[in-house]
């Protein structure tokens, strides 16, 4: 599992930014570890993060894409 953080630019935004990783151990030593997403609108603080765990992944990737339909 990689801890490479992807960056996407954010539609409609001249510095905003979705950003995404995982961080392993995030509550505590023995946690499962999260894919970790987060919105930046200014380019620098951000504004909203969400905290999926792995076991989620795959349901909340075909959701997204059911959405998108």
């Amino acid at each position: 599992m990689s801890n490479e953080t992807k960056i996407i630019q954010l539609a409609n935004s001249k510095k905003g930014f979705i950003s995404i990783t995982t961080i392993n151990e995030p509550y505590g030593k023995g946690t499962d570890t999260v894919t970790s997403i987060a919105i930046s609108l200014n380019g620098a603080d951000i504004e909203w993060k969400v905290h999926i765990p792995m076991a989620n992944l795959d349901e909340v990737i075909a959701s997204l894409q059911d959405i998108k339909k």
